[in-house]
């Protein structure tokens, strides 16, 4: 029996490969390896996780039980009823904002849902038409092209007087468009007043078509405006680019006033209409260099004279652009000095639709300026002040084309 059970075990060798010493050591190992994985799970992934690419911390754990005492305590005396999902919301809220970055922020389901709209333009059912303040009063700026403000008859200049039969001369720009927009398919009643004449005008909202790049050809001059950094600027730039190229414009106007950004590729694209393989922006983490972007090869404006018209709304990709055609001498920068917002976010799904949106790294300009402590300064400073905007004078624009002649 001793023989023949001696060589079954033998014959298991031969099967497996594996000697009795190096099996029992396997087990003792996988028997570690699980107590700890079981036991030190946080500290364990911390140690693995940068192998595969992801950052954990360490110890990604907190007390939390003096929150559960204080919702003990304001359950047990509040005198009114208690939302548990807001209070649930509230306390993410308050611990993301102790990190003390503006930022780093907690956003619940409708907040990621607006932030997400705002990316991408989506503004749902309006009219079409920019609403800023002049002289104190609500006035429509700018109307976009085949929209229903347009449509409809309205036009720049405008003031508006009342809003659904409400009094709207002191209402701020945010709060007039707010209660102009609503579903689509719904109208909205306006009063405005055209020099010194009142009119009426009923407009029936729509979703609106509001792209994010702008092109016109004025005087031989290519005039490009980005209002924001979305999917589709890069394509629609270089369509733009293309099109000034077919009409020989001696010169280019890139305009990123009131730009707050966007997604980063999208300025990477929109450089690379000037820039040839170069460095548009490095990213830092701890004051070290961690990834460069570059430009594609296809600078189908590198040779054009470019002006770069910006102020203190222009920030986060609207600055890497700035900054990147700035240090590579392929513009000069006309206006005010920029933001100062050269962090980058990573957008994190929490479940149930809410989102953090965390700071990991920091911008910096091919020649190492760091965007968020310096902004990004015109070669030429102009302002544009209240007065200018209330007579409709652009002084900003003018040296622009006046530097381009």
């Amino acid at each position: 029996m001793a023989e023949k059970k001696q060589s079954m075990t033998s014959s298991k060798e031969e099967k497996t490969g594996i000697s009795r010493p190096v099996y029992f050591f396997t087990i003792a190992i996988v028997a570690v390896v699980g107590f700890v994985a079981g036991t030190r799970s946080n500290n364990f992934i911390a140690t693995v996780g940068p192998i595969f690419g992801f950052k954990v911390a360490a110890n990604s754990t907190i007390d939390l039980s003096s929150v559960q005492q204080t919702f003990q305590q304001l359950k047990g005396n509040f005198d009114g009823n208690l939302d548990t999902q807001k209070l649930i919301e509230g306390a993410s809220r308050g611990l993301v904002a102790a990190a003390g970055d503006q930022y780093t922020v907690y956003m619940d389901p409708k907040e990621a849902s607006d932030f997400n709209k705002d990316l991408t333009g989506d503004i749902g059912g309006g009219i079409g038409a920019e609403i800023g303040i002049r002289g104190s009063k609500p006035t429509i700026i700018r109307v976009l092209a085949n929209n229903p403000a347009e449509k409809a008859g309205l036009k720049a200049g405008d003031t508006i007087v009342a809003v659904n039969d409400q009094a709207a001369s002191d209402w701020t720009a945010d709060k007039t468009a707010t209660e102009i927009r609503g579903e689509a398919g719904t109208t909205v009643k306006l009063v405005v007043l055209r020099g010194n004449e009142t009119k009426d005008f009923t407009v029936t909202r729509q979703v609106v078509d509001n792209p994010s790049v702008q092109a016109s050809v004025q005087n031989g001059l290519g005039i490009l405006t980005i209002s924001r950094f979305d999917d589709h600027t890069g394509t629609l730039a270089r369509k733009a680019a293309e099109s000034f190229k077919q009409q020989n414009v001696h010169g280019v106007i890139l305009d990123l006033r009131g730009n707050g950004g966007g997604y980063i590729t999208a300025a990477q694209d929109v450089a690379g209409l000037w820039l040839n393989n170069e460095v548009v922006v490095s990213e830092r983490v701890n004051g070290k260099v961690t990834d460069e972007l570059r430009s594609g090869s296809d600078a189908i404006l590198g040779s054009i004279p470019t002006v770069v018209v910006v102020n203190g709304s222009s920030a986060s990709a609207s600055e890497i652009v700035a900054g990147a055609l700035q240090d590579h001498k392929k513009a000069t920068l006309i206006g005010e000095k920029t933001f100062g917002k050269g962090t980058v976010q990573k957008v994190l799904d929490l479940g149930a639709g809410a989102v953090l949106k965390v700071t990991v790294a920091r911008w910096y300009t091919p020649n190492g300026k760091n965007i968020t402590k310096e902004g990004i300064s015109p070669d030429q400073a102009v302002d544009l002040t209240a007065a200018d905007a209330d007579a409709g004078r652009d002084p900003q624009l003018d040296a622009a084309k006046a530097k381009l002649q």
